[in-house]
């Protein structure tokens, strides 16, 4: 029984009594990319190993000695009911195809057995186990919810319910070996996020991380596959790639939406056949590197724009996660604001101030187009500003937020057209507004938003507190007027 090398992923079980039949197994599964491979000669020391550990698939001969394979399907079927059982055999009987199907088996193939043939219904039972993983951990959070990796995510800090819920989808997926695209706005975390799906993935390589932004195709063939030496120009040595450095491990491809069209094709087929050619070699060298992707572009829009290819979206979506901006999660602003001030204070070596309560109101009526990000400059400005004393400054805040082009508060352009802003009330019914009439009702949802703070609401409004107060004035005058009439 040789037992292979485990890294993280369970491994698929060959059981057949003649060596050779096992060996040429094994070199088709391993040739196909699956490279945790066990091998049991022995019909008896099957189901000690099953177990000692987990199987993806068991391919099973029917006849051996000692302990047949007819007698040991019924077997594995009961206590390893998820596992699937490819039968291999040399029995062209449909009497025993049908047995073996009726008792459970995945599949039935017939000695001596082409390889396509083989892979390919190998390849099916794998993904169909990895299925029945995913279903039966999404049931579980459902009904005990929690995490069994907390550790994992510990860089991500949140009180948000939605992203705990992201989190219970990565403990369900991560470990399936698929590719995952996550997306979002700029500076919502997804880096963060690639890591904690390689950590709870159990991988044994490292994790290798690589914007792909602005690489031509040359630069991004050679970064990720290598070269052989005499490929070009000052090739002088053999180089590996990025996949090679991540075999075993996991690679994430960041900003994948700014991929050029001739990197996009490498990259299809690197995901299609699980191989690649390093620079200047005609040798195709297997990958076992895992694919996470991240990108905040939006992918459908670009293909049909014909920026993007459908056939590698496709590919890349196995699984899909998208993190909601910090807008949609205002329950993290203090936790955020919190942690970020301490670290602030202590890279700079200062005194941690406390923060004033009106910040809260006004970073919670922020639309962030920086997200996370963005809030981690604010406070590091701030804080680098603090001449000290006991409260953090909101000037530094007040600047910035000022400075923004829009009005603070109403969404960006892509949050507009699916969420509609805080003005749109007075489009949807009656008479079209005034343009005092719509200025009047900004005004009133800047001041509701901060609480009736005049300071806070001129920020949101992008206006001097003078300038509000004049307004206020006057509408207060008006209200008046109205009333005596």
């Amino acid at each position: 029984m040789n037992e292979g090398q485990l890294s993280g992923m369970p491994p698929i079980i060959l059981v057949d009594d003649e060596e050779h039949v096992l060996n040429s197994l094994s070199l088709f599964l391993r040739g196909s990319g699956f490279k945790e491979v066990v091998t049991v000669q022995d019909s008896r020391d099957l189901m000690p190993l099953m177990l000692r550990q987990k199987a993806m698939t068991v391919i099973l001969d029917l006849f051996m000695p000692n302990l047949s394979g007819i007698e040991l399907l019924p077997e594995i079927i009961r206590h390893f009911p998820e596992v699937p059982v490819v039968v291999v055999t040399a029995s062209q009987e449909v009497e025993t195809a049908v047995t073996s199907m009726r008792e459970g088996a995945f599949d039935y193939l017939v000695k001596p057995v082409e390889r396509t043939r083989f892979v390919t219904s190998v390849r099916r039972a794998v993904d169909t186990f990895l299925l029945r993983q995913e279903v039966h951990a999404l049931k579980s959070y459902l009904i005990h919810g929690g995490l069994n990796h907390k550790e994992a995510f510990s860089r991500i800090l949140t009180n948000s319910s939605q992203m705990k819920g992201i989190f219970q989808y990565v403990e369900a997926v991560a470990g399936s070996g698929e590719t995952i695209l996550i997306t979002g706005e700029t500076g919502v975390g997804k880096g963060l996020l690639a890591e904690a799906v390689h950590r709870v993935s159990g991988r044994s390589g490292p994790f290798i991380s690589l914007n792909v932004a602005g690489l031509d195709d040359t630069l991004f063939s050679d970064t990720l596959f290598g070269h052989r030496k005499g490929a070009f120009s000052g090739a002088d040595t053999n180089r590996d790639g990025l996949v090679a450095r991540a075999a075993g491990g996991t690679l994430f491809l960041d900003e994948i939406g700014d991929l050029k069209a001739a990197s996009q094709v490498k990259l299809l087929r690197l995901l299609q056949e699980q191989s690649y050619y390093p620079l200047g070699s005609d040798v195709p060298k297997l990958s076992s590197a895992r694919i996470v992707a991240a990108t905040n572009n939006d992918l459908r829009r670009m293909i049909t724009t014909g920026e993007f290819r459908q056939d590698l979206y496709y590919r890349l979506t196995s699984h899909r996660i998208e993190i909601p901006p910090l807008r949609e999660r205002p329950e993290d602003i203090p936790l955020l604001l919190g942690f970020f001030t301490q670290d602030a204070a202590r890279a700079m070596n200062k005194a941690v101030p406390n923060t004033p309560p009106q910040l809260l109101t006004l970073l919670a009526a922020y639309h962030f187009p920086g997200n996370v990000r963005e809030l981690r400059a604010l406070v590091f400005d701030a804080v680098a500003r603090h001449p000290g004393g006991p409260t953090l400054s909101m000037e530094s805040f007040h600047q910035t937020i000022r400075a923004q082009n829009q009005p603070a508060g109403v969404p960006t352009e892509r949050a507009a057209g699916e969420e509609g802003n805080h003005v749109s009330g007075l489009f949807t019914s009656g008479p079209f507004p005034t343009l005092k009439e719509g200025i009047d009702g900004m005004v009133l949802e800047a001041m509701r938003r901060a609480n009736n703070n005049q300071g806070i609401a001129a920020t949101l409004l992008g206006i001097t507190r003078q300038s509000l107060n004049r307004r206020l004035i006057n509408m207060r005058s008006k209200q008046a007027t109205m009333d005596l009439d």
